[in-house]
């Protein structure tokens, strides 16, 4: 299996089955054997049943399910799906498609051409709906930036990262994070580890359906004592000396 695709689930009913068909149209016209590994978070509407489905809407689709009995994050139901997976490359993409599933092939052929970590860096499409969104995750990679040590990573928060399997296990197992944080201390630990990561550009475009979940206050002090505590740990641990970033690919 060249390819594991993690779709990690909380309340995706409107949109999941729409999205895999069209991650699996976009994957059957690539030269990837692969699995999708769907992950069920404990989604409080029919996401379950939609998933449930799914390997009857596609046969010819090799399609495992792990579902939680209760809430762990999205964090977690990453690292549960990747954990499940037996594919040479791992990855993930947020089930909204806000980056299309045209850019995983692109993202695979990085990891084969030397990469062990590529990560979709977003391109935000210029929206007035989208505008917040990009001018908070504009901040939120300053902070990084300054804060933690995240040279050559263009964008850790970006909901499309793939991972040469054999590499990211050892760094899987040191995330403490299983919310949304997990992003942002994966990124750091695995160029903490020395891995070698290339920055795919990505198209982001806000999915029109989709609530915002944005909270401009909470989540602003939040991310600032996430970012905070994260570097406390890694200078008690004495990860903060003497590191320099490797050349992006």
């Amino acid at each position: 299996m060249d390819l594991s695709l993690v779709l990690a689930c909380y309340n995706e009913e409107p949109w999941l089955a729409d999205s895999v068909r069209e991650i699996v149209r976009v994957l059957d016209f690539s030269p990837l054997t692969y699995e999708l590994i769907l992950v069920d978070d404990a989604s409080r509407d029919r996401t379950r049943d939609v998933i449930g489905g799914l390997a009857a809407a596609h046969p010819h689709t090799a399609i495992r399910t792990v579902f939680h009995e209760h809430n762990s994050g999205r964090g977690g139901a990453v690292a549960d799906g990747m954990r499940a997976a037996t594919g040479g490359i791992v990855g993930f993409l947020d089930v909204d498609l806000e980056v299309h599933p045209r850019h995983i092939p692109a993202c695979c052929l990085a990891i084969r051409q030397g990469a062990q970590v590529a990560v979709g860096a977003r391109v935000f499409a210029l929206v007035p709906r989208g505008l917040l969104r990009q001018f908070l995750s504009w901040g939120y990679a300053g902070l990084v930036h300054a804060l933690l040590p995240a040279g050559g990573i263009r964008d850790t928060e970006a909901g499309c990262k793939f991972f040469r399997r054999d590499a990211i296990l050892p760094v899987l197992d040191l995330v403490r994070d299983r919310g949304w944080f997990w992003d942002t201390e994966i990124m750091i630990r695995c160029r903490l580890a020395g891995l070698v990561i290339a920055n795919v550009p990505c198209i982001y475009v806000r999915n029109p359906v989709k609530p915002s979940s944005v909270s401009l206050g909470r989540d602003i002090v939040e991310s600032l004592w996430k970012l905070l505590a994260f570097r406390r740990e890694l200078r008690r641990s004495g990860l903060l000396r003497g590191r320099r970033a490797p050349s992006p690919v």
